[in-house]
């Protein structure tokens, strides 16, 4: 148990310093992490000590699991239904050339330039056909755009693009059996029912301090991850999915998201994007880097030849299209996990999945960096700001006892129903608007 927490206590210290880098550099912390999980493994196995960093151990990869599982899960919850159903022909075009241009490009050049055979060829087009649901999520809330049309565009096609991904993995090398529609007859279930399940949930017991909103999406997202797993899946599409669901109904609590994204971007995908990171093999890109190179500007480029034509036809303003091409040219989860079923199947050697993972941690990490320092279409910002309509402070003395008085009684009421639950954080939010004190508001409850 000592080592156990000395493990945690190592990783979430690396969590902080990568934190207080991204702070620094103004970049996304997802990318920072990954830097760092790669410069401690590297510095870790020069010095003889990697395995005391308990990257392999069952339970670290357990949480760095769940961490991917709610970040995409979050990422659908995102999405406004609406807003997809309005963009559908844009996501559908965008994501299944996201998928195809790469996918068909860097299979060819696995096969011909680098002299891979086709299982090892195929499997090298799949992990490299994808985008990354959790480094451009991840971006997304830092930079705002989680809450306009452009940035849930983008998460769509990434969905679209993952989605095939998922199939071609399936199809290409994991046949279709009865564990399969076990699962999607599960995922079909369990999608339909969930709604009206935490629609009645919350309204008996909601928010309250048990958080059974919470305990269920946590039951339904393992569930279903199990399932996927023991189906030959993966546990990230069906949380996608779930969340999508959600999106409409329960994902419409913004607070409740909010305590979801903190347990989520807090504690648990420290530990994926820091192990991400170290599963680089620096010696093997170090021995072989005109691989990487090769591999990485095949799916680079596969992806910009592709989408950026694509984009243009949706977005004309040049900062828009190049931010979106250049999302879209990520990869981190589902690159990741292709390049590990190839592993762990015999499809693809040690070295040549060393190479996929630093092509996919590359691509997670450069054209982020690009896109964040030179692309960013700051005016859909802007713009988005101006939606919300503005305050009005009281005009004086009068109007401010007037708003006093009101959240006095607002508590009184409050105190009357016995609703301890009610966070306090948008009263607070409220108070500081109308430039009140807590303490005056407090006073009159008191004296009503």
């Amino acid at each position: 148990m000592q080592q156990l927490f000395t493990i945690a206590a190592l990783w979430l210290a690396l969590a902080v310093v990568a934190a207080i880098i991204a702070y620094r550099l103004k970049i996304a912390i997802a990318l920072v992490e990954i830097c760092v999980g790669v410069a401690v493994a590297a510095v870790a196995t020069h010095l003889g000590v990697f395995g005391r960093l308990g990257s392999d151990q069952q339970w670290l990869q357990f949480l760095a699991s769940t961490g991917a599982v709610l970040l995409t899960f979050l990422a659908g919850a995102e999405l406004d239904p609406a807003v997809i159903r309005g963009k559908l022909p844009e996501v559908s075009i965008v994501g299944l050339v996201g998928f195809a241009a790469p996918f068909l490009v860097c299979s060819a050049v696995a096969h011909w330039l680098l002299g891979w055979d086709s299982q090892a060829s195929l499997l090298a087009g799949v992990a490299l056909s994808t985008t990354s649901m959790a480094v451009v999520y991840s971006v997304m809330l830092e930079t705002g755009f989680n809450r306009t049309d452009f940035g849930k565009g983008i998460l769509g096609a990434c969905f679209i693009n993952d989605l095939g991904t998922v199939i071609a993995l399936g199809l290409l090398f994991a046949p279709f059996t009865y564990r399969t529609g076990v699962f999607i007859a599960a995922t079909v279930v369990a999608v339909a029912a969930l709604p009206f399940v935490i629609t009645y949930l919350t309204r008996v017991y909601g928010h309250r301090t048990a958080a059974i909103r919470t305990k269920l999406i946590m039951v339904v997202l393992l569930g279903l991850g199990a399932l996927a797993y023991w189906a030959g899946s993966e546990a990230v599409l069906p949380a996608y999915i779930v969340g999508i669901v959600l999106a409409g109904g329960a994902a419409q609590d913004h607070h409740w998201i909010r305590r979801l994204r903190t347990l989520t971007v807090g504690f648990l995908t420290p530990f994926y994007f820091l192990r991400a990171g170290m599963l680089v093999s620096v010696g093997a890109v170090v021995g072989a880097p005109l691989v990487v190179l090769v591999l990485f500007a095949a799916k680079v480029g596969a992806k910009i030849f592709g989408l950026s034509p694509v984009i243009g036809r949706f977005r004309h303003e040049r900062n828009e299209r190049w931010y979106y091409t250049l999302m879209m040219s990520t990869g981190l989860t589902f690159g990741t996990i292709s390049a590990l079923y190839g592993l762990s199947h015999g499809i693809v050697t040690q070295r040549q999945y060393s190479y996929l993972v630093a092509v996919v941690i590359g691509t997670a990490v450069i054209p982020t960096l690009i896109a964040s320092i030179a692309f960013v279409p700051r005016h859909l910002l802007a713009a988005q700001e101006q939606r919300v309509a503005p305050v009005v402070e009281p005009a004086d003395d009068t109007a401010t006892a007037a708003a006093a008085a009101l959240g006095g009684a607002v508590m009184r009421a409050l105190r009357e129903v016995e609703a301890p639950f009610v966070d306090d954080k948008l009263l607070t939010a409220a108070l500081e608007e109308l430039d009140l004190e807590e303490e005056e508001v407090e006073e009159v409850a008191d004296e009503g």
